[in-house]
């Protein structure tokens, strides 16, 4: 099939299918930065499978789909709910199909928008215990170490407690928490099987590992908060473990995102050595704050 247009000079046949008229319309893909701003929106693209990119330039937001309903992974700055809900329909999916959402860890960066989901969804959050009493407050308590340089967020009104070791399940989709507390208590990691035909492959979103915290938090004040820093080399062990195809973290730039997917990509997609790489630069980083903690004079005490 062809177009015809009418110029001043009479009808000129345009041999262009209407396909390729529809594609041209359609606007092009964004290239991110690594430095993106966190609220700097972002093109929704395909990850790999059944797993899409909603989020925003700078902060992650998945969503993994099926005929028998969807999840939505991470919910981004309180800013960003009107662009992951506009990006979830520009790839043709509803909102009112998602079933459950699952985040990273309770920071206003990664969960400010799981109120506003919730409600556009009608699906509940799931969380790991320690997580769920910031989410309904809408503002963290002195276990973080992050607590007084964080902004507050909306509460969340339905959280349903899922185990360490709890799975998520939405018809065939299923989604492993790993705990994976040390950039914050609640702080869980996600995993499941996305494939392309017959070749599928072990998706990793891979919590924050860095230990950063405001000027009062010591993590090597073991009496104030005792075994926090066992349980995040524990965790950093659990990540660099995890079998792992395709890893995803909170902030794209963390796992080299953009050059993997998007306008921007020229490097491998799948890295079976990503997992444990990043596990590796965040126990290095440990171990730099807490000799920083020992060079500064403040005591550890045991």
């Amino acid at each position: 099939m062809t177009l015809r247009c009418l110029f001043a000079g009479g009808l000129l046949a345009l041999a262009l299918p209407l396909a390729a008229v529809a594609a041209d319309a359609r606007p092009p893909v964004k290239a991110c930065e690594d430095d993106a701003g966190w609220n700097e929106p972002a093109t929704p693209l395909k990850v790999y499978g059944n797993t899409w990119y909603v989020g925003t330039c700078g902060i992650s937001a998945l969503l993994l789909t099926s005929d028998e309903g969807h999840v939505l992974i991470d919910a981004a700055t309180p800013q960003a709910a009107p662009q992951i809900l506009a990006n979830i329909r520009a790839l043709g999916f509803e909102p009112a199909d998602v079933r459950a959402i699952v985040f990273s860890h309770e920071h206003f960066d990664h969960a400010g928008s799981l109120a506003e989901l919730q409600e556009a969804t009608g699906a509940p959050v799931y969380a790991r215990a320690p997580a769920v009493a910031t989410l309904k407050r809408g503002a963290s308590d002195r276990n973080d170490p992050q607590h007084e340089v964080l902004d507050p967020f909306a509460p969340v009104g339905q959280v349903v407690v899922v185990a360490d070791d709890g799975v998520v399940r939405v018809g065939p989709l299923s989604l492993q928490a790993v705990p994976t507390p040390g950039h914050t208590p609640g702080g869980t990691s996600w995993t499941w099987r996305s494939c392309e035909g017959d070749d599928c492959r072990q998706m990793v979103y891979a919590d924050s590992l860095t230990a950063i915290s405001d000027d009062v938090y010591r993590y090597s004040d073991d009496a104030a908060h005792p075994g926090y820093v066992a349980a995040f080399r524990d965790t950093l062990a659990r990540v660099a473990a995890l079998d792992c195809d395709i890893l995803v973290t909170p902030h794209p730039s963390a796992s080299q995102l953009w050059s993997r997917i998007g306008p921007r990509a020229n490097a491998p997609l799948v890295d079976r050595d990503a997992c444990r790489v990043y596990a590796r630069k965040a126990s290095e980083r440990l171990d730099k704050r807490l000799a920083d903690e020992a060079a500064s004079g403040t005591p550890a005490r045991p």
